[in-house]
């Protein structure tokens, strides 16, 4: 069988076409600010309910981008997400990514405090990235804790809140919203069950792509 698109830039390009005339197709019309983002899940995912369930707080989009292209680092909750966050970005905006959950340090202190890890990374990362993009696609006990800490004094850059799940994962993305808005903290959530790393990364990926100005693929150096 002859491939119809071959290159990765190609089949990228010709994805995002598909997705474009599918949403067209279904008379789904998506705020022009929040379009790339939405397109982006869609694209890593396949998945067309993301043009509903993602919601946007006023502005999220922009904040998010004037904060990459102020050299602000991202935070993940898994290193998936941390691994599919798109390097050649990072690097043009001169930008660092971080998942803590790995070290020993924040599994010593999920273990004094009887805390899972994705809170003590979360605590962790509060004191010493308190300015940075929260990009959360796998724990919703991340959620709560960053509720906490916003709730305390945190402002984050942004708060991407996309955690998968059956278990506390609606209740976590529902109150980081509530608390987000009542504080004045950009984000962006998967609201419902869906949602999960691909899903945080991607929507790292869509504001890196934008604020870098690689949203072509072949800008990221793709054949």
């Amino acid at each position: 069988m002859k491939l119809q698109h071959g290159t990765p830039s190609d089949i990228e390009n010709a994805s995002m076409q598909i997705i474009a005339q599918e949403l067209a197709a279904s008379s789904i019309r998506i705020h022009k600010e929040n379009a790339a983002v939405v397109r982006r899940v869609i694209h890593a995912t396949a998945d067309f309910d993301y043009a509903f369930n993602l919601r946007f707080s006023d502005g999220a989009v922009l904040c998010g981008m004037k904060a990459l292209m102020a050299h602000t680092p991202i935070i993940t909750d898994t290193n998936m997400a941390l691994a599919g966050i798109s390097k050649p970005a990072l690097g043009k905006l001169r930008c660092e990514a971080h998942c803590f959950m790995a070290d020993s340090d924040i599994a010593a202190s999920a273990r004094a405090n009887g805390t899972t890890r994705a809170a003590a990374a979360m605590e962790y990362a509060a004191a010493n990235y308190p300015g940075a993009i929260y990009s959360i696609g796998n724990a919703p006990t991340a959620l709560f804790k960053l509720a906490d800490q916003i709730g305390a004094g945190l402002r984050p850059a942004l708060v991407i809140a996309v955690p998968v799940g059956f278990v506390n994962v609606v209740e976590g993305k529902e109150r980081i919203w509530r608390v987000c808005l009542s504080c004045g903290v950009p984000i962006i959530a998967a609201m419902g069950r869906k949602g999960g790393s691909t899903v945080a990364a991607a929507i790292a990926n869509a504001l890196l792509y934008a604020a870098s100005e690689m949203q072509d693929p072949a800008a990221r150096g793709w054949n």
